[in-house]
C-alpha cells in the first residue's frame, strides 16, 4: 500500500519535528485515521516532498519527525494554462481534478453567457473550494507543485490575459485537429465550455483574439469531457503523455 501523501503549508526541513498544520492534522487523523509511528509524505507545494513519521497526537493537533526531504520534478514539460467556462457543481471539480493530474500549469475560470452565475460570498467561497479540489489531487496524483487557480474572470478579460504562442478554443463547428497543429515553442492556452458550450459571440471573440478552433471529433463532448480529452491528447503529442 502506498504511503498517504498529504499537502503541508509550512516550512519543511530534514531532521526537525514540526506540528501539522489544521487542515492537514485533521485530513491525516480523522479523515486517513494515521496513528502513533505511521509513515506519511508531506509537500508545501514548492517542488519538494518529505518523508515523515508521526510521532504524537492530541486531542487538537500532532507531530511529525521529517526524516528527509528531497526535490521531485512530475510537471509536464507542456505548459498548459485552462481558461474553463464555470459549469455546476460535480462537472467543475471533475474537470479541474482531472486537469491537475494531467499537468495543468494553471486554471482561469471563466464566466461565460452559459455558464451558473455566481458573485460576491458565493464565488469566493467556489474559489476556495476549487484551490481544494486541486490541492487534493495534487496529493493524489504526486505533484509536488500546486497549480494556480485564476480569480474568476469574464470571457474578455480571460482572452486579453492569455499572450500565450498557441491558443486552441474546443469547439463542435471546429475544423481544426490538434494533431494537425505544430508543436508548441512555449506556453499553451485551452479554452473550453461550460454546459452548452459556448455562444456564437463568444467563439467569434476567442478566434478575433487568436485562438484555433479544434474539433475532438464527430460526438458531442460534455464539458466536464472535453477539456480532459484535449489535454490527454496534447500530453500525448507534445508532452510527458
Amino acid at each position: 500500500m502506498s504511503i498517504a501523501r498529504f499537502h503541508c503549508p509550512t516550512a519543511l526541513a530534514a531532521g526537525t519535528k514540526i506540528a501539522l498544520p489544521a487542515d492537514t492534522f485533521h485530513h491525516a487523523v480523522r479523515v486517513r485515521r494515521l496513528r502513533v509511528d505511521d509513515s506519511l509524505v508531506l509537500f508545501a507545494g514548492d517542488g519538494s516532498e518529505a518523508t515523515a513519521k508521526l510521532v504524537a497526537i492530541r486531542r487538537d493537533g500532532a507531530d511529525v519527525a521529517i526524516e528527509n526531504l528531497v526535490a521531485v520534478d512530475r510537471e509536464s514539460p507542456l505548459e498548459v494554462t485552462l481558461l474553463q467556462g464555470i459549469s455546476s457543481g460535480d462537472r467543475m471539480d471533475y474537470t479541474l481534478q482531472k486537469a491537475v493530474e494531467l499537468g495543468v500549469l494553471g486554471i482561469a475560470p471563466v464566466a461565460m453567457q452559459r455558464s451558473v452565475p455566481m458573485s460576491g460570498e458565493r464565488a469566493d467561497k467556489r474559489a476556495a473550494h476549487w484551490r481544494q479540489v486541486v490541492i487534493s489531487a495534487c496529493e493524489q496524483c504526486g505533484r509536488a507543485r500546486i497549480p494556480e487557480v485564476l480569480p474568476v474572470a469574464g470571457l474578455a478579460e480571460a482572452l486579453r490575459n492569455s499572450h500565450v504562442g498557441c491558443a486552441v478554443l474546443l469547439s463542435a463547428s471546429g475544423t481544426a485537429r490538434l494533431s494537425g497543429l505544430a508543436r508548441p515553442s512555449g506556453p499553451v492556452a485551452v479554452l473550453a465550455g461550460p454546459e452548452g458550450g459556448l455562444t456564437a459571440d463568444e467563439e467569434r471573440a476567442a478566434i478575433e483574439a487568436g485562438f484555433t478552433a479544434i474539433s475532438l471529433g464527430p460526438r458531442v463532448l460534455r464539458t466536464e469531457t472535453a477539456a480532459v480529452a484535449a489535454l490527454a491528447i496534447m500530453q500525448s503529442l507534445w508532452g510527458d503523455g
